[in-house]
């Protein structure tokens, strides 16, 4: 993917928005509890109707079950349709004013620009001063609607220091800019406009960082010319004519660094509320390498880095609500919106009552990887995948085609640099019925929701009664949440985990709970939720891994738990032992089959009323139960000795890679043996000491093999097995 260090688009170009979308102020429910949307309407509709369905498969593939929904008996009044504005951007301000009463102003902020823009970016701004960048990516100083540029180009990704002076007494100002070294490199003086600097000190002096507030004709204030990079101490001091400056506000970033509050450490106490979650720990001008994590040389980390595109929560007004009944079913929801020709869908998911649980099976879903690859503009898109959407009447709008909507984690800002949070408080496209990831495919196309259903399907098709538990409660409530349940199954890709949710999978396990894990490349990434916002998701892609972008050197701890970001396997709990197998290779979005292999007696259950050897050589995911991510045992990262390799996947492609943790050169691997005998799905089970079992097939596309054949074929089998054999 290019990342472009130079761009004409400005943040004040008119966003591209969908017709009709919306979103919830929660993923997960239970009875009892309300469950807010929030919709923003840009057609001349003057009502939206809404209706609640129960979703049973949310693959648009006609090869396959298709969309099921059921119809509830909850109902919905229309509501008034109306346009939600949304403004991506991150910056800071302050809610009190600061004095200016002096005749010098100074205000001084050190900066590593990261994006040349065909635009002003403001720096510091207070009153109807700003240190900014000029539209030439020059040192400047805006005085009210006057631009006053030193000419001095900012080097990107170099720390500079720049400081403005404005002397009102005589009408003139001085820029200054320093290297990282304090070497001055730039001087130039400047007589000010007097209209200009009139008006400029009529302005309120309220301070903002990263963006300058214009207030139009009707009073209503907005951001613009937002800033991107890095800014460490910036500060505003006066004086009269002498070098006893007084300080009006100094911002100490390295401090509070958990928060969305930027804290003043002047006895101004101007606080900066930090909006649209900057990037916080991140290393500031005097970092020298010598210590990798910020709690421990916070003095180091004393910057912030903001982006024009920064969005995680949209902050939309809720248009409707409801209170989820006492007797409504666990399962998977979908509230479905219209207006004239346009619909939306919104789904969430309805747990049992707390220590209620209404079945013996619990289905876990990964909603916290739903949203860090909530709207993931994949690079290969292209123009033409709308073919596909059109012929399966699929959902139709790509986030590729809608950044402002916010982008993934699997994606970049414009800046280049990685996105590292997360949210589902905004309308996430591919977490729709009907999405299809890979508009490319012969197959389905599909990952995470729509994949996952699937496995709902398939649940529905075999009467099995289950109840559904998400990540969320897992965080929040620990095991006691699951332990009621003889047997806990994964979908296909439960990537992300907190130490609490992890956690509470591991406790289910070791108290003798029967973990079912159906995916591949799970239990991967430590990600960490803001204390504020718990909706907010932090990930940095530390050291190691397949990574869609990697994190700056000393960057890797985490900004809101300060812990260690990054691989699980990297902090010492690699999915082997947890769940017996772990991340190995990955390829295109293909499959291919397991073959079976001999086993004891005493497991012959698992392949009762199966001949083949081959398992899998079907599937609506990569045409294969064994594709795309594959997972393998290894005893040397926790793999039990005494587990069963029940079958193994082979064949598959030139385009499927070692994973690079796995790699140390380019012809030798960490295991020690070939790296093609390395790229393989094992499909295990182990019991473990507590009387509980472990079932793993390690890879993502076995689920979408389970409806194959109307649900009948030898991977549908074989998982009928293994439930009907832990759930009695």
């Amino acid at each position: 993917m290019d990342h472009p260090l130079d761009a004409t688009a400005t943040s004040q170009t008119k966003k591209k928005e969908v017709p009709l979308a919306g979103y919830s102020d929660r993923l997960s429910v239970r009875p009892g509890e309300r469950i807010a949307f929030k919709v923003s309407c840009t057609t001349d509709a003057t009502e939206v109707n809404a209706r609640l369905l129960q979703s049973i498969c949310a693959d648009p593939n006609p090869a396959g079950p298709g969309i099921i929904e059921r119809e509830t008996d909850i109902a919905i009044e229309p509501f008034a349709a109306r346009h939600q504005p949304f403004h991506p951007g991150s910056y800071g301000t302050t809610s009190n004013a600061i004095k200016l009463s002096l005749p010098v102003t100074e205000l001084t902020a050190t900066v590593l620009p990261t994006l040349t823009k065909k635009r002003e970016q403001c720096i510091l701004g207070v009153a109807g001063l700003a240190i900014i960048i000029d539209a030439d990516g020059g040192a400047a100083l805006k005085i009210a609607d006057v631009t006053v540029s030193s000419g001095y180009r900012l080097a990107l990704r170099r720390w500079a220091t720049v400081q403005v002076t404005v002397d009102r007494s005589i009408r003139s100002a001085t820029i200054e800019v320093r290297s990282k070294d304090n070497t001055l490199v730039s001087s130039t003086q400047h007589t000010l406009d007097t209209g200009a600097l009139d008006a400029a000190y009529r302005t309120p002096a309220h301070c903002t960082l990263a963006a300058r507030s214009v207030t139009d004709s009707a009073g209503v204030v907005s951001q613009v010319d937002y800033f991107n990079g890095k800014i460490d101490s910036p500060s505003v001091r006066e004086c009269t004519d002498t070098d006893d400056y007084t300080v009006l506000a100094r911002w100490d970033f390295s401090k509070n660094i958990s928060s969305t509050t930027a804290l003043d450490t002047s006895t101004s106490a101007a606080h900066a509320t930090l909006v649209n979650l900057p990037t916080r720990a991140v290393t500031s001008s005097t970092w020298d390498g010598s210590e990798m994590c910020w709690r421990h040389a916070p003095d180091q980390y004393a910057a912030i880095h903001f982006h024009e595109d920064d969005i995680v929560a949209f902050d939309w007004q809720t248009d409707f609500s409801f209170t989820v009944p006492a007797d409504m079913q666990s399962g998977i929801y979908v509230m479905r919106i219209s207006a004239g020709e346009y619909e939306d869908a919104m789904p969430f998911y309805v747990c049992p009552p707390i220590n209620r649980p209404t079945s013996k099976l619990c289905v876990l879903i990964p909603t916290f990887t739903y949203a860090v690859y909530g709207n993931h503009a994949r690079p290969d898109w292209q123009p033409d995948w709308k073919n596909l959407n059109k012929e399966r009447n699929a959902y139709p709008w790509n986030p590729a085609e809608y950044p402002d909507y916010g982008q993934s984690t699997y994606n970049f800002h414009s800046d280049g640099s990685g996105i590292c949070h997360a949210s589902h408080e905004r309308p996430l496209f591919n977490l729709r019925p009907g999405y299809i990831t890979f508009g490319q495919a012969e197959c389905s196309g599909l990952r995470h929701f729509q994949a996952d259903s699937h496995l709902i399907s398939w649940l529905h098709h075999h009467s099995i009664d289950f109840d559904i538990i998400t990540d969320r409660e897992l965080h929040n409530e620990g095991a006691a949440c699951i332990n009621h349940y003889q047997a806990l199954l994964t979908t296909s890709h439960p990537e992300y985990h907190t130490p609490e949710s992890l956690k509470a999978i591991t406790d289910y396990r070791e108290q003798g709970g029967n973990l079912m894990y159906l995916g591949g490349n799970g239990f991967y990434w430590r990600i960490a939720l803001h204390e504020e916002n718990p909706n907010a998701i932090e990930i940095r892609r530390a050291e190691d891994g397949i990574r869609a972008w990697a994190a700056e050197p000393g960057e890797y701890y985490q900004a809101f738990d300060g812990g260690y970001g990054g691989l699980w396997r990297r902090n010492g709990r690699p999915p082997q032992d947890l769940c017996g197998v772990g991340f190995s290779a990955q390829g295109q979005f293909n499959g291919s089959y397991y073959r079976r292999r001999p086993v004891t007696d005493d497991l012959a259950w698992v392949f009762d009323g199966i001949d083949d050897d081959i398992i899998g050589d079907f599937g609506l995911c990569g045409g294969g139960a064994a594709g795309f991510e594959l997972d393998r045992a290894d005893t040397r990262l926790g793999t039990p000795e005494h587990a069963t390799i029940l079958a193994r996947s082979e064949a598959h492609g030139d385009d499927f890679i070692l994973v690079p943790e796995e790699m140390l050169t380019h012809i030798t691997t960490l295991p020690g043996a070939p790296a093609e005998e390395l790229i393989h799905a094992d499909m295990v089970w182990f019991e473990t000491p507590a009387g509980g079992a472990v079932f793993s097939v390690g890879s993502i596309t076995f689920c979408g093999s389970l409806p194959h054949n109307g649900f009948n074929n030898n991977v549908s089998k074989l998982l009928l097995n293994v439930v009907n054999h832990v759930v009695t």
